[in-house]
């Protein structure tokens, strides 16, 4: 929580994987899938500890948008 206690701000950028998965909208379990998978925002480890830093989360999360016509199958192909 940052120092206003408006959740995370740049002050402390960096979350647990519960609190990342909140900010991304995504559940504990899928975030883990992904960082397993390779396919997530990228994480740091330390011992059993992971964090994610915001920066990172928001990148992958531009990084993973699609536009509406790749949401209904008629991409570029």
């Amino acid at each position: 929580m940052s120092a206003n206690g408006q959740g995370p701000g740049r002050d402390r950028p960096f979350l647990g994987t519960r609190q990342a998965s909140f900010y991304l909208g995504v559940s504990a379990r899928y975030l883990q899938q992904l960082r397993k998978s390779g396919k997530g925002p990228a994480f740091r480890q330390h011992s059993r500890l992971v964090l994610y830093h915001i920066d990172d989360l928001d990148a992958w999360s531009l990084a993973t948008r699609r536009s509406r016509q790749d949401d209904r199958g008629e991409g570029d192909a």
